[in-house]
């Protein structure tokens, strides 16, 4: 085993129907319903113009600026497929840029998730393909490895393993277990209802936010009667 230079299959991955249910779901919700410990973290901030990242991870580790391994996981990749490269978080050097958001446009990807920089910022943002990143810088990758594709990764402290649902929004990335898919799903439906039904009260201003007081007052605030 060539432990940090290798490439590893996929045994599994988040099917398309799957994907297609969580697609409509915001993030926040998601992740509220994930007891709000599991985050890509707010440095990764959506770079294109608009659109929901969802798909099934390709996950990349990577050392720090350099991007052969992201060159070979678009190789790789399925239609739909999101490529999640793990390169520390380091943004001295750009990770991908106009070309290589080509060949993933035209392999039909899911989406990319870089925990590093991108460049040709100004063509990336200009189009819907989702492109999530920490950073932009004008400088250019090396290409000398070493890397790691189908292995469990890290952003932010959230933890990725290949074939996990990968969904972004304007708020953000989050990541759904793979084993934990139907829990997470039925969960983040339930809420959405509640939220609707808030919203129509306070639409109608029949809203009660009692709570509010009862919470204070179990705390001991001083001033709730």
């Amino acid at each position: 085993m060539s432990l940090g230079f290798r490439i590893l299959p996929r045994r599994r991955a988040v099917a398309a129907a799957m994907v297609e249910r969580f697609r409509t779901l915001p993030t926040a919700n998601v992740s509220d319903v994930m007891s709000r410990l599991f985050a890509g973290g707010p440095r990764l901030r959506p770079m294109h113009r608009a659109g929901v990242l969802a798909g099934p991870a390709l996950t990349v580790k990577t050392r720090p600026g350099d991007n052969l391994m992201i060159h070979k996981a678009i190789a790789l990749a399925q239609p739909g497929d999101v490529i999640v490269v793990d390169a520390g978080g380091d943004i001295t050097n750009a990770l991908i840029g106009e070309l290589m958001l080509a060949q993933m446009v035209r392999r039909r990807l899911g989406g990319i998730v870089l925990d590093g920089a991108i460049r040709d910022s100004a063509a990336i943002a200009a189009q819907d393909f989702p492109v999530y990143a920490a950073g932009v810088t004008h400088r250019g990758p090396y290409k000398d490895g070493p890397g790691e594709i189908n292995v469990p990764i890290s952003l932010g402290g959230m933890m990725i393993e290949p074939g996990d649902l990968v969904l972004g929004d304007e708020d953000g990335i989050v990541a759904v277990p793979f084993d934990a898919m139907e829990t997470i799903l039925a969960a983040t439906e339930k809420k959405q209802a509640a939220e609707r039904v808030q919203a129509a009260a306070i639409e109608d201003g029949s809203y009660d936010n009692a709570w509010v007081d009862a919470t204070l007052r179990r705390l001991g605030c001083e001033g709730i009667a």
